[in-house]
């Protein structure tokens, strides 16, 4: 038997356009050990500071945001990756338009 698997040939187009003013996500893969967001957050919007009770991965696909891990302010850029341990206070804010994938960890 061979093992399934899930290919998405271009991730940013699970995206649809964020209207103005604006945070977006869309859970597009889960199973029992992880579960895949995509984020889209308009300039300006904030995702305020919270916690995860899970290990999260904050990847940077588009556009410009400040995060927040712990007490370190951190510039995003595409490309930029972070692994946040559970309960770390954490926020993201986007200067410009914005599109994040987080994986949450089980």
């Amino acid at each position: 038997m061979q093992p399934t698997y899930t290919h998405i040939p271009d991730l940013l187009a699970q995206m649809p356009d964020i209207p103005p003013d604006s945070i977006l996500s869309r859970t597009f893969y889960q199973d029992d050990g992880a579960k895949f967001i995509l984020f889209g957050f308009a300039a300006g919007q904030e995702l305020s500071e919270h916690t995860a009770s899970v290990p999260a991965i904050l990847h940077f696909l588009k556009g410009e945001a400040r995060i927040k891990l712990g007490s370190d302010e951190l510039d995003a850029h595409p490309g930029a990756w972070a692994h946040l341990p559970p309960h770390l206070p954490h926020s993201v804010f986007a200067k410009t338009d914005v599109i994040m994938l987080l994986a949450m960890l089980s």
